[in-house]
């Protein structure tokens, strides 16, 4: 028992004990907390009466800046404000002296104004008397005469224009008369000019070929699958197919004469192969590629050998070869220039000058024809340049320039290619035209000369080369038949297009009929 009580007393102390110690640290902590919170309080009072002197402060410096700026401001706006007021000023001064300068004029065109209303008066009067006077005149006139003043007008003005009509042909006789005179002196100039002047340019117009099938059923495996066959065709040549119900045959359509010529040769090995499919057709293209280029350079070589002409530059060759698929009008630009190479160096033996070098110039001046599709400018540019590029003569190029007028001829070589290149394109049969342009060029004929006054009827004939007008007698008389004529050709010149000349006859006939009673 007594173990067990002081047992309970020892833990009785024990817990006496710790509770005091808790209460004793707790206490302590209370004071130091406490002492914690007061000085933070201090200095966070510190802190704030720190920051209310510093705002304060501020506060001032900025109120002084604003009172500075605005002080600035308001001496600016005064400055200004006097400147304004001056300048109005000047400007008030010098409207006031301008005001009295105009008041000045004002006075000064009334006065003159006044003077000139008087005086307009005086005219007035005067005009009417003269008036008077002239009416009078005219009355007597037309009394002494026997005819009015519009009768009287009518009849000098006849009489004057029949005089000028009759000088007017008189001398047009006397010019042409002089002129053929002359001719047999000045061939050559004239001919050159007149050559010059019925040069044209040149257009292709062929732009299909045919190619003959075996059988319609080739049609279908030239189409083939879903149209495979034909699409690579027509890509690999720039050529359009035309496959139509044109028995056994099919039409390559297309402007370059070049691409058409290989398509179809690439198409006529097909053809004869049988097989045709996209692998084989880019074969066959490749291979009528090369013979076209071989075709070329032989084309080239002949057309040499055929006129005469040596030391040609190779690529000069090719593209005269090249010429064989261009025509102008249907005539081939090959053979014409192969043409206009013998008139030159006929001419040119003709005339005692160098017949090599005109052959030379005459082969040459349509070369720039084998690329004005490829490039800018006309082929005559462009076939100077190609004989600069090569090496070729100064003759040679200026008669390439001149032969259609566009630079002025240096030589006599260069007008004998002109010369040549006219003949060779104006012969009948060198060219042709379509069926829509000559009925066109002949209708045109007709409106134009049945335009002109006096004309009864006009008939174009020998394909449009002439054209017959007949004539009113009683309203043209023979000097006006002269000008009519005259005046007809020039209208055909001016607004027709057309190779070699055209020849207008005028026709008037009288006829005066009687009876025997």
């Amino acid at each position: 028992m007594t173990i067990t009580m002081a047992i309970v007393i020892i833990l009785i102390a024990i817990c006496v004990t710790a509770a005091i110690t808790w209460f004793a640290s707790n206490s302590y902590r209370t004071r130091i907390y406490e002492k914690k919170i007061g000085s933070a309080e201090e200095k966070s009072r510190q802190i704030l009466d720190e920051a209310d002197r510093v705002a304060e402060t501020k506060k001032r410096e900025a109120l002084l800046e604003a009172q500075e700026e605005n002080m600035r401001a308001k001496n600016e706006l005064e400055k200004e404000t006097r400147e304004r007021r001056a300048e109005l000023q000047r400007s008030e001064r010098r409207l006031v002296n301008k005001e009295e300068s105009l008041d000045k004029k004002l006075e000064a065109m009334e006065k003159r104004e006044s003077n000139f209303t008087a005086r307009e008066e005086k005219l007035k009067a005067r005009a009417q008397e003269v008036d008077e006077l002239v009416a009078k005149q005219q009355e007597e006139l037309e009394r002494i005469s026997g005819l009015t003043m519009e009768q009287a007008r009518e009849f000098l003005l006849k009489s004057v224009e029949e005089d000028v009509k009759h000088d007017t042909a008189k001398l047009i006789r006397e010019l042409e008369s002089q002129a053929k005179d002359e001719a047999s002196k000045k061939a050559r100039e004239y001919i050159v000019t007149a050559i010059q002047k019925c040069a044209a340019d040149h257009v292709a117009e062929t732009t299909i070929s045919v190619v003959q099938l075996p059988s319609d059923e080739m049609k279908g495996r030239i189409i083939g699958r879903e149209g495979r066959n034909i699409r690579t065709l027509e890509t690999l040549t720039g050529v359009d197919l035309i496959i139509d119900d044109t028995p056994e045959a099919v039409v390559l359509s297309g402007f370059d004469p070049m691409r058409r010529e290989i398509a179809k040769i690439a198409l006529e090995k097909l053809i004869t192969d049988g097989r045709i499919h996209p692998a084989r057709i880019e074969e066959s293209v490749e291979k009528a590629q090369k013979e076209v280029e071989a075709m070329i350079r032989e084309e080239g070589e002949s057309a040499l050998l055929e006129v005469g002409v040596h030391g040609i530059h190779p690529e000069l060759v090719r593209l005269l070869g090249k010429m064989r698929f261009r025509t102008s009008y249907g005539q081939n630009a090959l053979k014409h220039s192969i043409e206009v190479a013998h008139l030159s160096g006929l001419l040119a033996g003709e005339m005692g000058l160098d017949v090599r070098m005109a052959k030379r110039a005459g082969l040459l001046h349509d070369i720039g024809k084998s690329l004005d599709h490829d490039m800018e400018g006309s082929h005559v540019q462009i076939g100077a340049d190609l004989c600069r590029k090569y090496k070729e003569s100064p003759i040679v190029i200026n008669a390439v320039e001149s032969h259609h007028g566009d630079v002025e001829a240096t030589s006599l070589i260069s007008c004998i290619v002109q010369a040549a290149d006219t003949i060779s394109a104006a012969r009948p049969g060198a060219r042709r035209e379509t069926l829509e342009a000559y009925a066109n060029r002949l209708r045109q004929l007709e409106e134009i000369t049945n335009s002109h006054k006096g004309v009864e009827k006009s008939y174009a004939i020998q394909a449009g080369r002439e054209v017959r007008v007949m004539v009113i007698p009683d309203q043209v008389s023979d000097d006006e038949m002269v000008l009519l004529a005259r005046d007809i050709s020039r209208q055909i010149e001016a607004e027709l297009e057309y190779p070699g000349q055209i020849k207008v006859s005028v026709i008037r006939e009288s006829r005066v009929v009687d009876y025997a009673k």
